[in-house]
């Protein structure tokens, strides 16, 4: 018996060391340099508006904050690692939305709500449907007319296979009956090349197109999101064109699954202050994306209606072909 209540004793004890000092951290966090994945490529849109992000957290924490390229697992590479991150604020991701329909396309080891800790959204990205300059397609309806009249004659290029780009046109496609061909590449920059090389009659891509655009190589016809680009020009969104299609793209913060609510609010007041630096809002601006805040609770909140959507997408829309 007394035996046991030294084991207890001592149990208490050593929890009552713990406890305080793991609060502790949580008060003086940062204490050290905090790094924050990028799934893709060193010197794309994330990478580039990432690493004006980053510097201007790192003025308002005080503290280090590096950027680290992990491109793979269609922009999950992120999610994986935090499965094995420690909950302490110092491992982090960006966390696009692909990884919300991964889980329903194939296998994977990672459930996006189970295993991240969803901390805040600073920029979305636009969905734009593209034509060549001389295209004879002046405007979206001239497009859908054509594919409805013509089916499958109209072949348009994405950044690949079960991408946002692509559920635009077959969303778009599937509510007015209208058949579009597509064709998937490997990124934004060889579905650009790929209809300026006339290989495809349209595309569907981001906001990288905007050189192109200013360039007048090709004509935007109308973006999927909710409100109007300004840095894209005059530009409809679908919506106001009369179409029912809407595809969101916000990009945000996450962190592994159990991160400390003191932690969370402090990264998430971190990303709204690094959002208003003028440096961020240069960086936003050079490359045409918006700037797009969704708190801790509300990204959140996006993050599970986002998930829970998405089995309903690729259950209505054939993206197989």
């Amino acid at each position: 018996m007394k035996t046991t209540f030294n084991k207890l004793a001592m149990a208490v004890g050593v929890a009552a060391v713990i406890a305080p000092t793991f609060a502790a951290a949580q008060s003086d966090y940062p204490s050290q340099p905090i790094s924050i994945i990028v799934p893709y490529s060193p010197g794309g849109t994330t990478d580039v508006v990432g690493r004006a992000l980053a510097e201007s957290m790192s003025r308002y924490l005080k503290q280090t904050v590096i950027i680290e390229n992990k491109p793979g697992a269609a922009g999950a590479m992120g999610v994986l690692d935090m499965m094995n991150a420690k909950p302490d604020g110092y491992r982090l991701t960006m966390a696009p939305v692909g990884i919300f329909r991964q889980p329903y396309i194939q296998e994977t080891r990672y459930d996006p709500i189970r295993d991240l800790t969803y901390i805040a959204s600073f920029l979305t990205y636009d969905f734009a449907v593209t034509v060549k300059a001389d295209s004879p397609f002046q405007t979206i309806h001239d497009l859908v007319k054509h594919a409805k009249e013509n089916p499958g004659d109209i072949t348009y290029s994405t950044p690949g296979q079960y991408t946002g780009n692509q559920v635009v046109l077959a969303m778009l496609g599937h509510k007015e009956g209208a058949e579009f061909t597509h064709i998937p590449y490997k990124g934004d920059s060889d579905a650009t090349a790929a209809l300026i090389g006339g290989h495809t009659q349209a595309a569907v891509v981001t906001n990288s197109i905007l050189t192109h655009a200013r360039a007048g190589t090709v004509r935007l016809l109308a973006t999927a999101d909710a409100e109007r680009n300004p840095e894209l020009g005059d530009v409809p969104t679908l919506l106001e064109e009369g179409y029912d299609v809407l595809v969101p793209s916000p990009l945000g913060i996450a962190g592994p699954a159990g991160l400390p609510q003191e932690i969370v609010e402090k990264l998430d007041e971190a990303v709204k202050a690094a959002m208003e630096d003028s440096a961020f809002q240069q960086a936003i601006k050079n490359f045409g994306v918006r700037p797009l805040y969704m708190d801790h609770k509300t990204y959140s909140e996006f993050a599970k209606t986002t998930f829970a959507g998405e089995e309903a997408i690729l259950r209505d829309l054939d993206l197989d072909n």
